[in-house]
Protein backbone atom coordinates (compact mmCIF):
# COMPACT_ATOMS: atom_id res chain seq x y z
CA UNK A 1 0.00 0.00 0.00
CA UNK A 2 3.06 2.02 0.46
CA UNK A 3 2.99 5.32 -2.69
CA UNK A 4 5.30 4.30 -5.26
CA UNK A 5 8.55 6.63 -6.32
CA UNK A 6 7.21 9.71 -8.36
CA UNK A 7 8.91 8.34 -11.44
CA UNK A 8 7.72 4.69 -10.35
CA UNK A 9 3.45 6.29 -11.06
CA UNK A 10 1.79 5.72 -14.45
CA UNK A 11 2.59 8.49 -16.40
CA UNK A 12 -0.57 10.06 -17.30
CA UNK A 13 -0.27 10.40 -12.76
CA UNK A 14 2.54 12.24 -13.37
CA UNK A 15 1.10 15.34 -13.40
CA UNK A 16 1.36 18.40 -10.84
CA UNK A 17 -2.44 18.20 -10.40
CA UNK A 18 -1.44 14.90 -8.52
CA UNK A 19 2.06 16.03 -6.73
CA UNK A 20 0.52 17.47 -3.67
CA UNK A 21 -1.62 14.58 -3.02
CA UNK A 22 1.05 12.50 -3.43
CA UNK A 23 3.71 14.28 -0.85
CA UNK A 24 0.80 14.44 1.43
CA UNK A 25 0.85 11.00 1.61
CA UNK A 26 4.44 10.16 1.28
CA UNK A 27 4.69 11.79 5.00
CA UNK A 28 2.53 9.36 6.24
CA UNK A 29 4.03 5.84 5.43
CA UNK A 30 3.77 4.58 9.14
CA UNK A 31 0.02 5.36 8.83
CA UNK A 32 -0.46 3.60 5.30
CA UNK A 33 1.58 0.52 6.92
CA UNK A 34 -1.29 0.32 9.51
CA UNK A 35 -4.00 0.54 7.43
CA UNK A 36 -2.82 -2.55 5.48
CA UNK A 37 -1.98 -4.47 8.66
CA UNK A 38 -5.47 -3.21 10.16
CA UNK A 39 -7.20 -4.05 6.06
CA UNK A 40 -5.29 -7.81 6.42
CA UNK A 41 -6.69 -8.76 10.03
CA UNK A 42 -10.41 -7.09 10.18
CA UNK A 43 -10.99 -9.05 6.60
CA UNK A 44 -9.66 -12.07 7.77
CA UNK A 45 -11.28 -11.81 11.12
CA UNK A 46 -15.13 -10.79 9.20
CA UNK A 47 -14.41 -13.45 6.63
CA UNK A 48 -14.77 -16.31 9.70
CA UNK A 49 -17.32 -14.55 11.24
CA UNK A 50 -19.60 -13.88 8.07
CA UNK A 51 -18.80 -17.11 6.31
CA UNK A 52 -22.50 -18.56 7.70
CA UNK A 53 -24.21 -15.72 6.20
CA UNK A 54 -22.35 -15.78 2.94
CA UNK A 55 -22.82 -19.20 2.35
CA UNK A 56 -27.57 -18.54 2.54
CA UNK A 57 -27.02 -15.61 0.26
CA UNK A 58 -24.86 -17.79 -1.89
CA UNK A 59 -27.70 -20.43 -1.68
CA UNK A 60 -30.46 -17.77 -2.04
CA UNK A 61 -28.86 -16.16 -5.17
CA UNK A 62 -28.16 -19.29 -7.23
CA UNK A 63 -32.03 -20.62 -6.46
CA UNK A 64 -33.80 -16.69 -7.05
CA UNK A 65 -32.00 -16.81 -11.01
CA UNK A 66 -29.79 -18.04 -13.45
CA UNK A 67 -26.39 -17.04 -12.81
CA UNK A 68 -23.11 -17.11 -10.74
CA UNK A 69 -23.55 -15.92 -6.68
CA UNK A 70 -20.91 -13.46 -7.37
CA UNK A 71 -20.57 -10.21 -10.01
CA UNK A 72 -17.15 -10.08 -11.26
CA UNK A 73 -16.78 -7.13 -12.90
CA UNK A 74 -13.70 -5.47 -13.67
CA UNK A 75 -13.05 -2.15 -11.78
CA UNK A 76 -9.71 0.06 -11.52
CA UNK A 77 -8.15 0.44 -8.21
CA UNK A 78 -4.09 1.53 -7.06
CA UNK A 79 -1.79 3.05 -9.71
CA UNK A 80 -4.40 2.26 -12.60
CA UNK A 81 -4.27 -1.45 -11.62
CA UNK A 82 -7.42 -3.80 -12.87
CA UNK A 83 -9.08 -6.02 -10.80
CA UNK A 84 -11.99 -7.80 -10.67
CA UNK A 85 -14.66 -6.92 -7.65
CA UNK A 86 -16.36 -9.50 -5.84
CA UNK A 87 -20.15 -8.59 -5.11
CA UNK A 88 -23.13 -10.73 -4.29
CA UNK A 89 -24.55 -10.84 -7.99
CA UNK A 90 -27.97 -8.53 -7.66
CA UNK A 91 -29.25 -7.90 -11.43
CA UNK A 92 -29.54 -10.66 -13.72
CA UNK A 93 -27.00 -12.14 -15.18
CA UNK A 94 -25.18 -10.16 -18.13
CA UNK A 95 -26.90 -7.26 -16.81
CA UNK A 96 -23.54 -4.70 -18.08
CA UNK A 97 -24.24 -6.15 -21.60
CA UNK A 98 -27.80 -4.99 -21.87
CA UNK A 99 -27.76 -1.90 -20.05
CA UNK A 100 -26.22 1.03 -18.10
CA UNK A 101 -23.06 0.75 -15.96
CA UNK A 102 -24.66 2.47 -13.42
CA UNK A 103 -27.70 1.06 -11.85
CA UNK A 104 -30.84 3.67 -11.27
CA UNK A 105 -33.65 3.08 -8.85
CA UNK A 106 -36.60 0.68 -9.93
CA UNK A 107 -33.71 -0.62 -12.71
CA UNK A 108 -35.93 -4.04 -14.29
CA UNK A 109 -32.63 -5.72 -14.15
CA UNK A 110 -32.45 -6.19 -10.73
CA UNK A 111 -33.75 -9.58 -9.04
CA UNK A 112 -36.40 -10.29 -6.06
CA UNK A 113 -33.17 -11.48 -4.05
CA UNK A 114 -30.90 -8.50 -5.14
CA UNK A 115 -33.55 -6.29 -4.55
CA UNK A 116 -33.63 -6.69 -0.58
CA UNK A 117 -29.62 -7.53 -0.72
CA UNK A 118 -28.74 -4.05 -2.26
CA UNK A 119 -30.82 -2.17 0.11
CA UNK A 120 -29.21 -3.27 3.13
CA UNK A 121 -25.74 -3.41 1.37
CA UNK A 122 -24.70 -6.74 1.79
CA UNK A 123 -23.98 -7.10 -1.60
CA UNK A 124 -20.92 -5.46 -0.88
CA UNK A 125 -20.16 -8.46 1.52
CA UNK A 126 -17.93 -10.38 -0.55
CA UNK A 127 -15.82 -7.41 -1.00
CA UNK A 128 -14.07 -9.04 2.05
CA UNK A 129 -11.97 -11.12 -0.31
CA UNK A 130 -10.75 -7.84 -2.12
CA UNK A 131 -9.35 -6.49 1.07
CA UNK A 132 -7.87 -9.27 2.25
CA UNK A 133 -5.61 -9.65 -0.96
CA UNK A 134 -4.93 -5.94 -1.45
CA UNK A 135 -6.67 -4.93 -4.42
CA UNK A 136 -9.55 -2.96 -2.11
CA UNK A 137 -9.08 -0.93 1.44
CA UNK A 138 -12.05 -0.41 3.63
CA UNK A 139 -11.89 2.98 2.96
CA UNK A 140 -10.91 4.68 0.22
CA UNK A 141 -12.38 5.91 -2.96
CA UNK A 142 -14.95 3.46 -4.57
CA UNK A 143 -13.75 1.31 -7.49
CA UNK A 144 -14.87 2.95 -11.02
CA UNK A 145 -15.26 0.77 -14.50
CA UNK A 146 -12.33 1.99 -16.32
CA UNK A 147 -15.14 3.63 -18.48
CA UNK A 148 -15.32 6.20 -15.84
CA UNK A 149 -11.67 6.74 -14.99
CA UNK A 150 -10.75 7.78 -18.65
CA UNK A 151 -13.66 10.69 -17.77
CA UNK A 152 -10.84 11.66 -14.69
CA UNK A 153 -9.81 15.20 -15.01
CA UNK A 154 -5.60 15.12 -13.65
CA UNK A 155 -6.53 16.07 -10.30
CA UNK A 156 -9.23 12.52 -9.95
CA UNK A 157 -6.18 10.47 -10.48
CA UNK A 158 -4.65 11.38 -7.40
CA UNK A 159 -7.47 8.99 -5.96
CA UNK A 160 -5.62 6.53 -7.49
CA UNK A 161 -2.36 6.54 -5.10
CA UNK A 162 -4.19 4.36 -2.77
CA UNK A 163 -6.21 1.24 -3.36
CA UNK A 164 -10.00 1.57 -3.65
CA UNK A 165 -12.37 1.23 -0.64
CA UNK A 166 -15.52 -0.56 0.32
CA UNK A 167 -16.69 2.86 2.15
CA UNK A 168 -15.74 6.31 1.96
CA UNK A 169 -17.30 9.72 3.15
CA UNK A 170 -18.65 9.34 -0.30
CA UNK A 171 -19.99 6.74 -0.09
CA UNK A 172 -22.39 7.73 2.57
CA UNK A 173 -22.99 11.08 1.56
CA UNK A 174 -24.12 9.38 -1.82
CA UNK A 175 -25.97 6.19 -0.08
CA UNK A 176 -28.78 6.85 -2.06
CA UNK A 177 -27.15 7.55 -5.46
CA UNK A 178 -29.68 5.71 -7.63
CA UNK A 179 -32.61 8.61 -6.11
CA UNK A 180 -30.36 10.71 -7.51
CA UNK A 181 -29.88 9.39 -10.74
CA UNK A 182 -33.59 9.26 -10.91
CA UNK A 183 -34.06 12.88 -10.27
CA UNK A 184 -31.88 13.57 -13.50
CA UNK A 185 -33.41 10.92 -15.73
CA UNK A 186 -37.10 11.23 -15.08
CA UNK A 187 -36.48 15.18 -16.97
CA UNK A 188 -35.04 13.08 -20.13
CA UNK A 189 -31.38 13.09 -19.36
CA UNK A 190 -29.35 9.75 -20.03
CA UNK A 191 -27.69 8.15 -17.10
CA UNK A 192 -24.36 7.52 -17.88
CA UNK A 193 -24.28 11.30 -18.65
CA UNK A 194 -25.91 12.32 -15.47
CA UNK A 195 -23.35 10.54 -13.53
CA UNK A 196 -20.28 11.65 -15.06
CA UNK A 197 -21.62 15.23 -15.50
CA UNK A 198 -23.61 15.57 -12.09
CA UNK A 199 -22.41 12.84 -9.28
CA UNK A 200 -18.96 11.91 -10.07
CA UNK A 201 -17.74 15.21 -9.63
CA UNK A 202 -19.42 16.06 -6.20
CA UNK A 203 -18.03 12.17 -4.56
CA UNK A 204 -14.31 13.04 -5.98
CA UNK A 205 -14.81 16.78 -4.12
CA UNK A 206 -14.95 14.21 -1.04
CA UNK A 207 -12.64 11.68 -2.54
CA UNK A 208 -9.77 14.63 -2.80
CA UNK A 209 -10.56 15.93 0.28
CA UNK A 210 -10.16 12.52 2.01
CA UNK A 211 -6.37 12.14 0.48
CA UNK A 212 -5.54 16.00 2.25
CA UNK A 213 -6.52 14.84 5.29
CA UNK A 214 -5.81 11.07 5.45
CA UNK A 215 -5.21 9.58 9.34
CA UNK A 216 -6.04 6.43 10.24
CA UNK A 217 -8.14 7.00 13.62
CA UNK A 218 -10.05 9.36 10.86
CA UNK A 219 -10.93 6.19 9.12
CA UNK A 220 -12.03 3.95 11.60
CA UNK A 221 -14.68 6.65 12.18
CA UNK A 222 -16.08 6.33 8.59
CA UNK A 223 -16.65 2.71 9.01
CA UNK A 224 -18.38 3.14 11.68
CA UNK A 225 -20.17 6.27 9.92
CA UNK A 226 -20.80 3.49 7.82
CA UNK A 227 -22.74 1.02 9.68
CA UNK A 228 -24.34 3.80 11.33
CA UNK A 229 -26.21 5.36 8.48
CA UNK A 230 -25.66 3.13 5.13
Amino acid sequence: MLVKEWNELPEYMQVEEVRPYYEILRKKKGQLILKRIFDICASLVLIVLLSPIILFFSIWIKLDSNGPVFYRQERITQYGKVFRIFKFRTMVNNADKIGNLVTSKNDSRITKVGEKIRKYRIDEIPQLFNVLIGEMSFVGTRPEVQKYVNQYTPEMYATLLLPAGVTSLASIEFKDEDEILERYTSKGRETNEVYVKEVLPLKMEYNLKAITSFNFIKELGTMISTVVKV
